[in-house]
């Protein structure tokens, strides 16, 4: 199965070219890492993918629903959304497990009645991540590594299809960012696991779990593929601007900065 299919995708915004080329394809059983500086045009690709930006030129494919022929928000409910900007949009006063249960109404805050079998869902979703015991808990209590469990645990309240974390660890300390990493790892390797897109611009997040990376500069596609052939010191040194070695360790790849390039 296609999961998602990019083909010659341009976007122009305010006269400036922000995605240019970009073709792109990820089939079913794969998991994948996006990796580019700020700028390079990974978040202007997830609003493409999801339906919040169009582009100027060029065809969109997810599920097997081509945009432009499909009701884009029935796509988007088998697609769960998991980003650091979204950590601090929920109502610190809501609950732990309320702000789970809103994952299956894609919606910030609760505006409809909830089933108790749907608190029974959340509250196993938690679970799962070790996060029961802050079901009760405001969620404006918690810790930045606390929240981001939830967030997970949330995004999985609807059965997502596809799953895109956009840069989930950042402003984690090292403890948050290996606590949340793991249970990503878990997430990805789980029966029935949904296709994982991780957004990053830290190469050592890049779990075991991860099959395949696709690496940004500026806008365009520097290479695609599956992890070992992708992360590699010349890719990542063209796209970082850096003499960069790459340390595999546990299937885990670990980058040391030479000197720059000149």
């Amino acid at each position: 199965m296609k999961v998602l299919k990019v083909k010659d995708v341009h976007w122009i915004r305010s006269d400036k070219q922000i995605l240019s080329h970009v073709n792109w394809e990820v089939n079913a059983k794969e998991h994948w890492a996006i990796i580019g500086l700020n700028g390079s045009g990974k978040t202007s690709l997830l609003k493409m993918i999801t339906g919040y930006e169009w582009p100027s030129r060029g065809t969109i494919q997810v599920l097997g629903h081509p945009y432009g022929q499909c009701d884009i928000r029935e796509v988007r409910k088998s697609i769960g959304w998991v980003s650091s900007a979204l950590r601090e949009e929920f109502y610190p006063s809501d609950s732990a497990l309320d702000v789970v249960v809103s994952g299956k109404y894609a919606s910030i805050g609760l505006w409809e009645t909830v089933e108790s079998s749907d608190r029974e869902r959340a509250f196993e979703e938690l679970a799962k991540f070790g996060c029961s015991h802050l079901a009760a808990e405001r969620y404006g209590t918690l810790s930045q590594g606390e929240k981001q469990k939830v967030l997970l645990a949330r995004a999985l309240m609807s059965d997502p299809k596809l799953l895109i974390l956009d840069e989930p660890c950042f402003g984690l300390d090292i403890r948050a960012r290996e606590n949340v990493l793991s249970v990503i790892n878990r997430i990805g390797s789980s029966a029935n696991a949904p296709t994982l897109l991780y957004v990053t611009h830290h190469v050592e997040e890049i779990q075991p779990i991860f099959t395949h990376a696709l690496l940004m500069e500026e806008g365009q596609v520097v290479a695609s593929g599956p992890k070992r052939t992708v992360l590699t010191g010349d890719y990542l040194s063209g796209t970082f601007g850096l003499n960069i070695q790459v340390d595999w360790l546990d299937d885990r790849p670990w980058i040391r900065s030479v000197n720059s390039v000149e």
